[in-house]
């Protein structure tokens, strides 16, 4: 009989030794995929913060590459005596403020764009030309503190912009927004018409 307790307690203490086994591969288990779940998630925390990262840097590229309407619109009629139509568009702009450098070089290696669009009509790449105004260092470059006078000839659009007719100039760079210019004319044409 003492010889049956003996095993008996031998077998009882081998099932205690396999079941805390049981439980430590359990558990070691359970910190294995705990790993690789928190693991996982930081992975994937670290990627949506560097494409943070990243739309703020392009963010920030396209405001410094962007301009600004600088003063008044003024269109020019295609005749000094009775208008019928507007020949021209003259707008100011300049970069904005701590902008990086916009480049006007002119047709046929232009890289800004000024599109035309009214109700009958989007014009694409019109012929433009520019004059600096006050300081200006003489390239093509519109840099911070220059200014230029953009021309924006209408004379290809058909139909011709008439009076009481709204429209807008979208001036494109390379980098950075459209700027985008909605006037009206006015009910009677003349020479020189301040659209503001």
């Amino acid at each position: 009989m003492r010889k049956l307790m003996t095993h008996w307690r031998q077998v009882s203490r081998s099932q205690r030794g396999i079941t805390g086994l049981e439980t430590a591969i359990i558990l070691i288990a359970f910190v294995v995929v705990a790993s690789v779940f928190a693991y996982t998630v930081l992975s994937a925390g670290i990627f949506s913060s560097e494409k943070g990262k990243e739309a703020v840097h392009s963010g920030l590229k396209q405001a410094r590459g962007s301009m600004e309407l600088v003063g008044g619109v003024v269109a020019i009629g295609n005749s000094t005596s009775s208008p019928s139509s507007v020949a021209k568009v003259r707008l100011t702009v300049s970069n904005a403020l701590g902008g990086e450098p916009i480049d006007f070089t002119a047709k046929p290696n232009n890289v800004v764009v000024v599109d035309y669009i009214d109700r009958d009509q989007h014009q694409a790449n019109l012929n433009w030309t520019k004059t600096a105004q006050g300081r200006d260092d003489g390239d093509d470059l519109l840099e911070q503190g220059e200014k230029f006078q953009i021309e924006v000839d209408l004379s290809t659009l058909s139909p011709a912009l008439g009076a009481n007719r709204t429209f807008t100039i979208q001036v494109k760079s390379p980098t950075g927004a459209t700027l985008a210019i909605e006037r009206t004319t006015p009910a009677r044409l003349d020479y020189v018409m301040d659209l503001n």
